[in-house]
């Protein structure tokens, strides 16, 4: 899968997503990722990208060439790919597991950050497809969220895990928080490791394994099961 960023802060994407688990699959190919300058695209000769709002109000907008000559640029590079362009922005819908399997479907997503009071809505209009939020809450601009994004939907996609049974039986991925975990030692300041875990029974184990994921659901998220 390839994904494209375009940003103003190229070097927080490749900070976050250039280790562990998502920088191994960008090594080896299971995985694509370019970031895209939106200053290269300026039309202005100090590299600006924002101007301020009509009506008034206070901060900085992005303005709409850029974003669209960006995207233009980007997509006629790979112009033959199944694409979809997401736009990291607070007014989306709230992203979920289910969002991020629907988006791990395609051959290319297009993510667009947004900062400052984020982007004139006629770009929006003009080249995004969906506007995603990661929760209720505002941060500086989109690149974090991108990040969060990126790393959701690779581990969904073939090559990044050695397994799919690596996310489908996580929590949330199987409709209940996951069941608590142990390794050594068995003693570990006066608490144990649950017996039934030490025996080798399976059946019993899974048993357990269901009632301690249904039982830690019902306390931490009990709205994923009423």
């Amino acid at each position: 899968m390839r994904f494209d960023v375009i940003t103003l802060f190229p070097e927080m994407i490749e900070n976050v997503l250039g280790e562990s688990i998502i920088g191994r699959a960008r090594k080896s190919g299971a995985i694509e990722l370019y970031t895209h300058q939106l200053r290269d695209y300026s039309r202005d000769k100090h590299r600006r990208v924002d101007d301020t709002p009509y009506g008034g109000g206070r901060g900085m907008l992005i303005s709409p060439e850029p974003v669209c000559d960006c995207h233009a640029e980007v997509l006629s590079r790979a112009p033959d790919m199944e694409t979809r362009t997401v736009y990291m922005s607070p007014q989306g819908g709230v992203f979920t597991q289910k969002k991020a399997e629907m988006l791990a479907k395609y051959e290319r997503l297009i993510i667009i950050c947004g900062h400052y009071e984020g982007i004139d809505r006629r770009a929006i209009d003009e080249v995004v497809d969906e506007e995603i939020s990661v929760g209720d809450y505002i941060l500086t601009g989109g690149e974090l969220p991108a990040c969060t994004l990126i790393d959701c939907v690779s581990r969904l996609c073939r090559g990044v895990l050695s397994d799919p049974e690596c996310y489908e039986k996580e929590s949330v991925s199987c409709g209940m928080l996951e069941y608590p975990q142990y390794t050594r030692p068995e003693n570990f300041r006066g608490m144990r490791v649950p017996e039934v875990l030490l025996g080798g029974n399976h059946a019993e184990i899974e048993c357990w394994r269901y009632k301690a994921a249904l039982e830690l659901t019902m306390k931490n998220r009990p709205d994923m099961i009423y």
